[in-house]
């Protein structure tokens, strides 16, 4: 008997002590098989199930046997799956070059261009001492960095812009700069700044480039110089399965089965910068699980009023890249979806409070009759949330006026660190929660097809470190310069402003507003009762609105 088989074993003992003979026989077999794929998931070989990685196709082909197994038919557009591009910002492409003297500099370790670089070819001949035309230039920023040290509003990025858009317009090719001070600079390529491209290639050259080839500011230097920044991309996955009832309506069940990886994307709550799988057995193996188990009970149900989808969403973590593209690129009718259900982190059931939250209650007028109907079961405490928005992946499916139920046990001290681990999940507790959303389903199975309403909305782009919110939804799939709309609140400022989805916002005051992070640290500069302005693209036309936080 291996490992695997002796730790599956003790937890199911201890899963079973804990409600002893209450459990029938199926519910039993539902514990075992949500064990099975919690502990799959959630392993480590598949390093994290970080979105467009192996780890990801390890979990999609595992995904893709459980549907077929349990009789689903597949939906995705190359059978089971679903593929979607997934922006990662920007890189240096490999044909990026620079030889000072014949010598070729290591990029990185001796040099690297600014990701705000054009594709651009130079070669000349010149002294880093003379600033002539037709040449590029060398620019030390050791006094602008030395001026500003005590300046906590200085960025020294915008700074080295302006610089260069200054000598591009007396006639400089390209700009190299360096820093001979004694203080840190901590500039990088950064791979998530969609600011436009200035006129010419900025090039930094390290310290170890410098002694070597600018001691003297009155040699002549060699340059040949290419730079070509170009889009970094990563393929996910969605993992899609069908019930073809041959009804006029449908129901789509969804998680998202993708997590942290090693925490590359910066969203890690793991602090000490170690390099460690995210396992994500909660967030969101166990969801993941909760879809396999409930496909395979409603391919067994005799409720045929509905057709089911079953979708496994990949880049959730990213900002519901996966939810996203499916509702814009739907394999099914979307008109007929008569309900969304989505089941994000439903592992860790509390034994003593029971608790669980239901969000999307106030989506559609249907939902208060259904569960005082399923008021009867005691197994739960359930606190509802109105609100059809959120961080997870109904949210997509609201945005496009379609009801949404929400299924969370809870936020807990393992949420996105490496100790989100299969031997934490209530198994039980789970098996519980399928079997409520099948008793929803067979509650719904008469209701005919649902009305939808609109709801409250939270203040979406707020968080701990920022005193205002503007009232968005960012589109977090898109790639162009600024921040693309997705959703705006009710009576936020970004409303008050004439601000609409599909806008792209550009500028915040006088911050702007590139990235979805330069939107961020914009938002971070002001507080409740500031007033600035908002600039925002509406097709090709230039908008600006007032804003009041």
């Amino acid at each position: 008997m291996n490992l695997y088989m002796r730790l599956l074993i003790i937890l199911l003992l201890a899963s079973f002590s804990s409600v002893g003979q209450k459990l029938k026989k199926a519910d039993k077999v539902m514990i075992t098989n949500l064990q099975a794929h919690v502990m799959y998931l959630a392993d480590d070989k598949l390093e994290g199930r970080r979105a467009g990685t192996n780890g990801e196709k390890l979990a999609h082909e595992y995904i893709s046997d459980q549907f077929q197994k349990a009789g689903l038919e597949p939906k995705g557009e190359q059978g089971w799956l679903q593929p979607f591009e997934i922006y990662d910002g920007k890189q240096i492409n490999a044909a990026t070059l620079l030889f000072v003297n014949d010598h070729e500099l290591k990029l990185n370790d001796e040099y690297f261009p600014f990701v705000f670089c054009p594709t651009s070819s130079i070669e000349a001949a010149v002294s880093p001492a003379v600033k002539e035309k037709g040449v590029p230039w060398f620019d030390d920023l050791k006094d602008i960095i030395e001026d500003n040290k005590e300046n906590p509003h200085f960025d020294l990025t915008a700074a080295i812009k302006t610089i260069a858009g200054k000598a591009a317009e007396k006639g400089a090719t390209a700009l190299f700069v360096y820093n001979t001070s004694g203080i840190a600079d901590n500039l990088k390529f950064d791979s998530k700044d969609n600011s436009s491209p200035v006129t010419i290639p900025v090039v930094y050259l390290t310290a170890k480039a410098c002694k070597q080839f600018l001691a003297d500011d009155n040699a002549t230097l060699d340059i040949r110089l290419k730079t070509v920044i170009g889009d970094k991309k990563r393929t996910g996955h969605n993992v899609i399965g069908f019930i073809n009832n041959g009804a006029p309506n449908t129901i789509v069940f969804g998680a998202h089965y993708d997590h942290l990886g090693y925490g590359e994307d910066g969203n890690s709550m793991l602090r000490s910068g170690e390099r460690q799988i995210h396992n994500g057995a909660d967030d969101n193996a166990s969801g993941t699980a909760a879809l396999i188990e409930l496909a395979r009970l409603l391919k067994a149900s005799k409720d045929k009023n509905n057709n089911y989808v079953f979708i496994a969403f990949s880049g959730e973590e990213l900002g519901l890249f996966g939810s996203k593209y499916f509702t814009e690129h739907p394999t099914i009718d979307l008109q007929s979806v008569n309900f969304m259900v989505n089941m994000d982190m439903v592992g860790r059931l509390n034994d003593s409070t029971k608790a669980i939250t239901v969000g999307g209650y106030g989506t559609s007028p249907t939902w208060g009759p259904v569960f005082t109907t399923l008021s009867k079961q005691k197994y739960f405490t359930i606190k509802y949330d109105s609100s059809g928005m959120g961080p997870s992946d109904h949210t997509s499916f609201y945005l496009k006026n379609i009801p949404v139920l929400f299924f969370f046990t809870g936020l807990h001290s393992d949420y996105h660190k490496p100790t989100d681990d299969y031997n934490k999940i209530n198994f039980t507790g789970e098996a519980f929660v399928v079997k409520y959303i099948e008793s929803l389903v067979d509650v719904t199975n008469t209701k005919g097809r649902l009305a939808f309403q609109k709801t409250r909305e939270p203040a979406m782009s707020t968080t701990a470190r920022f005193n205002v919110t503007l009232g968005i939804m960012p589109d977090y799939t898109f790639s162009g310069g600024g921040v693309r709309v997705d959703g705006v609140t009710d009576g936020r400022p970004a409303q008050k402003a004439g601000i609409q989805t599909g806008d792209i916002i550009v500028q915040l005051g006088s911050f702007d507003t590139s990235s979805l992070e330069t939107y961020m640290q914009a938002l971070s500069k002001f507080n409740k009762g500031d007033k600035t302005t908002v600039k925002y693209k509406r097709g090709q036309e230039m908008k600006e609105g007032p804003v009041e936080f």
